[in-house]
């Protein structure tokens, strides 16, 4: 019973991750919204976006070493590019 209960935990948190703006987050936030994304992975799309300027799409992600169309598609719905209005 205690296996089931940990696992509806894990799948509720991922149901109800919040977007996050991959522009403006640190990499300890990226980490945590997306899936398949480590801190080493979210300081590699920092370093991409201080070089590079702001990401406009999913197919500036997939231009950060490490993160492939499978990993930005998974993530896709997770991702914001830029603040939602007030």
């Amino acid at each position: 019973m205690k296996k089931i209960i940990l696992i509806l935990t894990l799948l509720s948190f991922n149901v109800f991750a919040t977007p996050v703006n991959i522009n403006t987050a640190d990499a300890q936030a990226i980490s945590s919204a997306l899936k398949g994304i480590g801190l080493k992975k979210a300081d590699a799309i920092i370093q991409y976006r201080k070089a590079n300027g702001s990401f406009k799409s999913l197919d500036d992600l997939i231009l950060v070493k490490g993160i492939g169309q499978k990993t930005a598609d998974k993530n896709k719905q997770d991702i914001l590019f830029e603040d939602p209005k007030s």
